[in-house]
């Protein structure tokens, strides 16, 4: 059986890539960018420095900036009015997954209108918005080559999952080099999701000989060099292998989808507002060591290619590495407990139902190896916190 490989129709690599940005628009034969980024981007001189590069190539670029972590409905709706007043022919989306999947809606629906969960999956978004460009700063959510964008619906604190061709960017511009100056918290958070991106594409039910090729990669460069670009930013070669490794692991999930710990992290972002990488996080070692007697050999391969497991272990002495290392991983790149992040337990303990139903309606749980109903998935959730002494 076939499967079906989406991916931008351009793609730069490499320190500087995103100079090439007039290149691109010209192959593209747009001319009116716009620039959708956030305010850090602006601070840092980011996004001024996309404007010059054009603006030596007569190319005149407007800037949106008020997009948001973790992205709203209402949120976008500035940048979707701005398109429809505009006469833009590109969307320019600079930033970490937050600007880039803001971008996606807003070139959506500022070309074809509607409200955002009018696209929510399992509705396929495969009409064609305003092109993208995508230019990465974080090497983590792999949203420059993936065909999804999640916005939350604030009316209800959900996290809506939209799905579709439509939503490819048709260029990527990774360029490492943005990412030298990414601070060690945002480094790990972003990192450790790029992680779980590769683990569950390669145990993910809908898995395929070409979604596996690029999350072993992925996990190859990401397992030796995360807490090389955590503990040193200034390590060229780690954040370049990192930013390879995020993108690959965006490859093969996009292929391939994500599964049980990524059903389970948005509700955790929605309701306690936790960065979708760390709540990642909070997860991957739990929800992995329950996953994997359903899918041993395939976890195995992965403690391997991490580089945490010998190619002579057995799977069980590799599983026992891997779910070490994912404890141990947290522990080093100080990630916080939910409670240490500041939820409150008692509104915890009441979300418990909503955030289980939430889960499972995304569908991402389905391709989990090891099927979850929803009080096996609250319990998962009550093994965040702590018992009481």
């Amino acid at each position: 059986m076939s499967v079906q490989a989406i991916l931008p129709r351009i793609m730069e690599i490499g320190a500087d890539a995103s100079h090439k940005l007039a290149d691109v628009l010209a192959a593209l034969g747009c001319q009116r960018p716009l620039l959708v980024t956030d305010k850090m981007m602006v601070k840092l001189g980011y996004a001024e420095r996309i404007q010059a590069l054009l603006a030596a190539r007569e190319i005149p670029c407007e800037v949106f900036d008020d997009t948001v972590p973790e992205p709203t409905a209402a949120s976008i709706q500035a940048g979707v009015a701005k398109v429809r007043d505009g006469a833009f022919d590109a969307i320019v989306a600079l930033g970490g997954g937050s600007p880039i999947d803001s971008a996606k809606a807003i070139a959506i629906l500022g070309r074809h209108g509607g409200q955002i969960r009018d696209y929510r999956f399992p509705r396929l978004v495969n009409e064609a918005g305003l092109p993208i460009i995508a230019i990465p700063t974080t090497a983590g959510t792999g949203s420059e080559v993936t065909r999804f964008t999640i916005i939350t619906d604030e009316s209800n604190d959900e996290k809506l999952l939209c799905a579709g061709i439509g939503l490819m960017p048709v260029a990527a511009l990774i360029d490492f080099n943005l990412t030298l100056s990414l601070p060690p918290r945002t480094t790990a958070d972003t990192g450790i999701d790029a992680l779980t991106h590769a683990i569950e594409a390669y145990v993910s039910r809908k898995a395929n000989p070409y979604s596996d090729s690029q999350a072993l990669a992925a996990m190859r460069l990401i397992g030796p060099n995360l807490r090389r670009a955590y503990h040193d930013g200034s390590d060229v070669a780690a954040r370049e292998a990192m930013m390879i490794g995020a993108t690959l692991a965006g490859i093969a999930f996009s292929n391939a989808s994500v599964a049980l710990v990524h059903g389970m992290s948005r509700p955790i972002g929605a309701f306690f507002h936790v960065p979708h990488g760390l709540s990642n996080a909070m997860l991957l070692p739990s929800v992995t060591a329950w996953s994997i007697p359903a899918a041993p050999q395939r976890y195995a391969d992965c403690a391997r290619a991490i580089g945490v497991a010998l190619q002579a272990d057995d799977d069980a002495q590799a599983n026992g590495k891997l779910v070490a290392f994912l404890g141990e991983l947290n522990e080093e790149l100080k990630v916080p407990t939910l409670e240490q992040f500041g939820a409150e337990r008692a509104r915890f303990e009441q979300l418990l139902p909503t955030m289980a139903e939430q889960a499972l309606a995304s569908g991402s749980p389905g391709n989990n190896p090891r099927s979850a109903s929803a009080e096996e998935i609250i319990a998962l959730y009550q093994g965040l916190w702590p018992a009481s002494n």
